[in-house]
């Protein structure tokens, strides 16, 4: 085989695609056959994921990739699926393997205040020492126990894009670098970690084995091919199942010495590595040491993202505000240098609500000027965002001992050059934007050199998307 047709399911907080791609030796196309929204819902008991809804969109983009397989000619059709998504959350399966209600959101509320009472079990210092963590209230491990009785009912634990991967399957498991999100992992030994599962009053037996990205799954479901007219040689293959472990694969850098921002609805600031830093200071820091593809290191900070402005936007549109977001940038950047700038990782913006609100309470809480309008609005958002960019770039560097010479910044950011200008301001470094698609570059990738259509390790993957696709680069304007 000298090319293949596979697709790539990438879920994110608030949109989900299905994405074909022909990969072979020097080419590298990729199409977006469905789009949809992903949509939580609120109910009387927290907020939840339509799950259902996000499967039946993921067989309809299946099939719509199918179809546009036929339309074009590709010899063979598609012969592998990947899946992708968000971390920490996951669906509760009984012994028979069936679904214990829709999941819950990382959002919901149910979580606030339950980390002191697992810490009250496992201290803080143990966690980190064996998970290398970044504490964040909705983390994997205090979400499980906030299900309370729920959780007797479970013999499963299935992360999203594995609970995904069952269905289509029927083969049940975990990918590592979403497992290492969970904060029940070892990131040592690349294994859970058993004796802090049982110390945290978790049961060992509710997390399914693992898998590496780049093994095949098994072919799918009978149901699955009538639904979507997928072939019957069509495999699921374990890619870097959490988004951001498939976009530092997209990352299209040609040696060691740089940073990434994996900008979407949050951002992931960091950089790549073969060992964890375990270090107190690294604690202290709140960075995370996550699995990455290749047996890598990803270590990073969460920094909220542009959550702020998508949910500013939201606002404003409730209230009647029509004004598209173009606009709204191309104003931003009239706006003088110097404006206000807030921490952008308060956790008063993590829950959704009215955000403009927040961030000036914020402002004022910080004793820098409120912003008068919408675009002062959106350029103190993009401005504070910039500055945690560079502030966690740095503070990385340090930590690490890894040197940076350029910032990659991919994801849907990468479309916002005032974020990419300021982004290389704030760093004082230049700044790569792109490939926007980079999750589901990565996805693909990772799907055809387990097919034998690329060779080689990350690298050999990473020449292949420089070659490939476009980028920009943005110089420190001072």
């Amino acid at each position: 085989m000298t090319s293949a047709t596979v697709a790539a399911v990438d879920l994110g907080a608030s949109s989900g695609r299905v994405m074909l791609a022909r990969v072979g030796p020097g080419r590298l196309d990729l199409t977006e056959a469905h789009r949809f929204p992903n949509v939580p819902v609120r109910l009387p008991d927290g907020l939840h994921w339509d799950v259902l809804r996000l499967y039946r969109d993921v067989l309809d983009g299946l099939a719509a990739a199918v179809r546009a397989t036929a339309d074009d000619g590709s010899a063979g059709g598609i012969a592998s699926i990947g899946i992708d998504s968000w971390a920490v959350d996951y669906g509760l399966l009984d012994a028979d393997r069936r679904l214990l209600g829709n999941p819950y959101h990382y959002r919901d509320s149910r979580t606030d205040g339950v980390a002191e009472s697992v810490h009250r079990l496992v201290d803080e210092q143990k966690l980190y020492a064996v998970t290398g963590l970044q504490f964040l209230p909705f983390n994997t491990i205090y979400q499980l126990a906030a299900e309370g009785a729920a959780l007797s009912r479970a013999d499963h634990v299935a992360l999203l894009p594995d609970l995904l991967t069952y269905w289509l399957t029927g083969t049940l498991g975990t990918e590592a670098t979403n497992a290492s999100t969970t904060g029940l992992f070892d990131v040592r030994a690349g294994d859970w970690a058993g004796d802090l599962i049982a110390a945290a009053g978790l049961r060992p037996s509710l997390f399914p084995p693992l898998r590496r990205a780049g093994a095949v799954v098994g072919p799918l479901r009978p149901e699955v091919l009538d639904d979507t007219g997928l072939p019957r040689s069509a495999v699921v293959t374990a890619v870097g199942s959490h988004d951001t472990a498939s976009a530092v694969v997209g990352v299209p850098a040609a040696d060691e010495r740089f940073a990434y921002v994996s900008c979407g609805t949050w951002s992931l600031v960091g950089v790549e590595l073969d060992a964890p830093v375990l270090t107190e200071a690294s604690r202290t820091a709140n960075f995370t040491n996550e699995g990455g593809v290749d047996g890598t290191i990803r270590y990073l900070r969460n920094v909220m993202g542009l959550w702020l402005l998508s949910e500013s936007i939201e606002t404003w549109r409730r209230s009647g505000y029509v004004e598209d977001l173009a606009t709204l940038l191309a104003a931003a950047a009239e706006v003088p240098p110097g404006g206000p700038v807030f921490d952008p990782d308060d956790p008063v913006f993590l829950p959704p609500g009215d955000m403009p609100s927040r961030i000036e309470d914020a402002c004022r809480r910080a004793g820098v000027p409120v912003p008068a309008d919408r675009p002062e609005l959106v350029r103190s958002i993009l401005d504070s965002l910039a500055a945690a960019y560079a502030r966690t770039v740095r503070e990385a560097t340090a930590l690490s001992g890894r040197e940076v010479d350029v910032v990659h910044l991919v994801g849907g950011g990468a479309q916002n050059e005032l974020l990419c200008q300021l982004t290389a301001d704030a760093c004082e470094l230049p700044v790569v934007a792109g490939p926007v698609e980079a999750t589901a570059l990565g996805n693909v990738l990772v799907q055809a050199r387990s097919l034998g259509v690329v060779d080689g390790d990350r690298w050999a993957l990473r020449a292949l998307i420089r070659a490939t696709q476009e980028t920009r680069r943005y110089e420190p304007s001072r």
